[in-house]
């Protein structure tokens, strides 16, 4: 008879996340890292009694055998912080997130649907409604009249790539291996959420030990089938002017390598998705920047003229296609390398369903020495790289040092302080496109602008999560002041645990990406600016007198504020060197006044209104259709 250990169903739970272990490549990783909380009455005396009976010293590695714990302010910044942990630590690693019931618990939901959209692990514990009923409702219950097995936690079933409901203790051995199985699978990966009832959680059972014990997921690199890779390889042999376009999935893989030597070989230029940015350094003579709505003009000009697109690790969303406009060679074709068979299919394109590194690896071996870019080709994108680079010194450059700096100067100046150590975290707003424009990335984890769901709020949690996972690196978290104001809290928590992220935060008095966006389809910036009403009714008074720098010195927060180009230079540098969370402030001024970055190279579908009075309306439904009747759908 095997040996059994009694436990409550959370410290159970506890005790088997603590014996966890992916591996790749030979090298091993803890999946559940640590565990965020924000406890209440569904989850205090359940998973808040077993983290701390556990230990939790924030003691991390394979060694460690407690759950360290981390306290939280708000449950999506958690989450947040959890993804920005897994992304750096190329899903390999991840965090648990723990909240009660009811409000704690559905906070959770846009944290799980950016993790889910973006393929990053976290694993999700909400406490739940009391499985054995012993009144209802209690507190924070949702009550639905067709259904006594529903709660609040069901809205995290569609934003997670698996979920179950622990009504009975020994229910949590099948749900927990069920749990790990996906996190560490890089096909199926995502949140994944266990639902575990507070009467559960609390409730004792006799575990096999054998539940408890190490267990190591591997982390598979499939090969591609050898029909598909021969394929490919007379795809690629067949192209006159081929084009590479990287996502996440070549970071997730950690394929940059055999990027570069794949690139190296043939001399086909690559292009980048925002996830994608930084597969190969900005210096790299094959690498043409950012594609798509927010892309180079030397990246999006080859997209128009390519034979032959070869997407490696991408999803290919609306930004990368601008809306299905961008490619319009009659006759191109796509490669999609791609872990699942999901996105290699998109685009018609032809499926090379296997890990980024190795497919890149075989893809080459299969080609051999016996295809490259013709010499014009190269010297055609190279030119047009050397022109694009003109643009991006125009940009940063400030001729006059102590005026206010426009945003890309605010970029250009810390650009040139950086090196590739630094890791620069955004999100949304308008930073975003001038970033996959602008931006110079120098290491291949150097970008993390996360824009699967580009999520307001998320730079300042997800800046503690890389922090955590690459200690001693500085992080920038870049955020403006709409973004800002939607989740400031864990500020808190980065001065509780004494990690120097450094904030800048951009005061631009409103959400500028909308506002810009809103003035293009005939919107007039109606509601985007954060303004006092005037007398017609309409925010156009003065700016609202917010001190968004008072704000984050008020949460503990060493903060700079920087009124000039100089001025930023300098407190920029210090931040740097500082060993405390340290806020950059400064306002910006507005690409109306002052030369911005240049616009959208391609275009991006937002429908403008099909009949209005307004004439700003009318003319962008012209401009609208006139774009529209560029798309096709590639079959």
């Amino acid at each position: 008879m095997s040996s059994t250990r009694r436990l409550t169903v959370a410290q159970a739970l506890v005790a088997f996340l603590a014996r966890q272990y992916t591996e790749r490549d030979g090298r091993r990783h803890r999946l559940i890292n640590a565990t965020w909380g924000i406890f209440g009455h569904g989850n205090v005396a359940g998973l808040g009694q077993a983290l701390l009976e556990s230990g939790t010293s924030p003691t991390s590695g394979p060694s460690a055998t407690g759950m360290p714990y981390f306290q939280g302010r708000n449950e999506q910044a958690m989450v947040h912080a959890a993804v920005g942990y897994a992304r750096q630590s190329r899903r390999l690693s991840t965090h648990a997130v723990t909240t009660s019931i009811g409000p704690g618990a559905t906070n959770l939901v846009t944290g799980a649907a950016l993790a889910t959209i973006n393929r990053l692990p976290v694993l999700l514990l909400p406490g739940d409604v009391f499985a054995t009923r012993p009144a209802d409702p209690v507190l924070q219950q949702l009550e639905v009249p067709y259904a006594g097995d529903v709660s609040v936690n069901d809205a995290l079933r569609p934003v997670s790539r698996y979920f179950d409901r622990v009504t009975r203790p020994e229910a949590l051995i099948p749900a927990a291996l069920q749990a790990m199985r996906v996190l560490a699978d890089p096909a199926a990966t995502g949140a994944v959420t266990l639902a575990l009832p507070q009467d559960v959680q609390a409730e004792a059972y006799d575990w096999p030990e054998e539940f408890f014990a190490e267990r190591v997921w591997q982390v598979r690199r499939p090969r591609p089938d050898l029909d598909a890779l021969d394929a490919a390889r007379r795809a690629v042999t067949g192209a006159r002017r081929p084009l590479i376009v990287v996502g996440g999935g070549v970071h997730h893989s950690e394929a940059e390598e055999a990027l570069r030597s794949f690139a190296d070989a043939t001399g086909i230029p690559v292009a980048s998705t925002q996830a994608g940015k930084g597969s190969l350094p900005h210096d790299h003579p094959c690498d043409v920047g950012g594609i798509g709505h927010t892309g180079t003009a030397t990246a999006d000009e080859l997209a128009r003229t390519a034979d032959l697109v070869i997407g490696v690790g991408t999803r290919w969303s609306d930004f990368t296609t601008a809306s299905a406009t961008l490619f319009q060679n009659p006759g191109v074709r796509f490669l999609n390398i791609n872990i699942t068979a999901f996105d290699a299919h998109k685009m018609s394109g032809l499926s090379l369903v296997a890990d980024a590194r190795t497919a890149l690896e075989e893809l080459a071996a299969a080609l051999g020495t016996r295809f490259r870019v013709e010499p014009a080709y190269e010297t055609e994108y190279a030119d047009d790289k050397e022109r694009w680079e003109h643009r991006v010194d125009a940009a940063y450059e400030a001729e006059d040092p102590d005026t206010r700096p426009t945003q890309p100067q605010v970029l250009g100046a810390l650009d040139a302080l950086i090196t590739g150590e630094d890791i620069v975290i955004n999100a949304a707003g308008s930073l975003p496109g001038d970033l996959h424009k602008l931006w110079r990335a120098r290491s291949a984890d150097q970008y993390h602008v996360e824009y699967g769901y580009s999520c307001m709020g998320y730079e300042i949690p997800a800046a503690i999560g890389v922090g955590m996972a690459a200690p001693g690196r500085p992080v920038w978290a870049l955020v403006g002041d709409g973004t800002y104001l939607m989740n400031p809290t864990e500020i808190v928590t980065a001065v509780q645990e004494n990690i120097p992220i450094k904030v800048v935060i951009l005061q631009n008095h409103g959400y500028a990406s909308i506002g810009g966006l809103s003035e293009s389809v005939g919107a007039e910036r109606f509601g985007t600016a954060y303004r006092y009403r005037a007398g017609d009714g309409t925010y156009t008074g003065a700016p609202l007198p917010v001190d968004l720098a008072a704000n984050a010195a008020s949460l503990g927060m060493r903060v700079i504020r920087a009124k000039t180009v100089r001025d930023l230079r300098e407190a920029l540098a210090e931040a740097r060197e500082a060993d405390v969370p340290t806020g950059v402030y400064v306002e910006t001024e507005t690409a109306d006044t002052v030369s911005g970055a240049p616009p959208a190279q391609a275009w991006w579908d937002v429908p403008v209104a099909e009949t209005a009075t307004r004439p700003s309306a009318v003319k962008a439904r012209e401009e609208y259709d006139r774009q529209v009747a560029a798309r096709r759908r590639h079959l």
